[in-house]
């Protein structure tokens, strides 16, 4: 092969594979629309779906668990993120969800977990881990945020700073303002930080 079909090929290739994949994330990119979920368990007694949040001009869906204590640390985080710009008349749905299927992580300690820091939103529990496998999540905590077309605008962490008393910059925040504004946030993709998802070895 000729030195400048080589170049065209590795060019060729490496654009492809971009389209596929974002910086972070090997499973989507910014843009992409994000995968739907059905019919999830939560600690709120419901089955939560998508649709739960068609009239909503934004959703944060968040990767979380109670086995991380870095997962832990942001549950307040969250919570003032979903009393800002969350609750029924608001315009963002804040939902989380645990796919990690240790004793510690399953519906029923998410459920006493969300009843005891008064979560504002529900926490879903999905042992098939295929929402989590679909988005690519890798750490908990990990942060989607969707705009209306439910396209990925957003994700990776919360902020800056695992320590909240030193965070200068939210990117999670800023994503919400972006997209209510009907614009693209200035920080589209960031690595998140945390513990790694407890992913179960798939059969091959």
């Amino acid at each position: 092969m000729r030195p400048l079909s080589l170049i065209a090929l590795i060019i060729v290739t490496t654009t492809v594979g971009n389209l596929f994949a974002g910086e972070f994330n090997e499973k989507l990119s910014v843009g992409d629309v994000a995968p739907a979920w059905e019919g999830i368990p939560g600690t709120d007694g419901k089955n939560h779906s998508w649709s739960d949040f068609k009239d909503k001009q934004a959703v944060v869906l968040v990767f979380t668990c109670l086995s991380c204590p870095t997962a832990t640390d942001y549950e307040d985080r969250i919570n003032a993120l979903c009393k800002q710009y969350g609750g029924p008349d608001g315009k963002v749905g804040v939902i989380a969800v645990c796919v990690n299927r240790i004793a510690q992580d399953r519906l029923d300690k998410l459920t006493e977990r969300a009843t005891k820091q008064q979560f504002a939103f529900p926490v879903m529990y999905d042992e098939s881990q295929k929402i989590a496998r679909d988005y690519g999540a890798i750490f908990t905590p990990e942060f989607y945020v969707l705009n209306q077309e439910r396209k990925v605008v957003y994700m990776g962490a919360m902020d800056d700073q695992t320590d909240g008393a030193k965070v200068k910059e939210k990117f999670v925040e800023q994503a919400i303002a972006a997209t209510l504004k009907g614009e693209a946030p200035t920080v589209k993709e960031t690595i998140a930080r945390g513990c790694r998802v407890r992913y179960a070895r798939e059969r091959q």
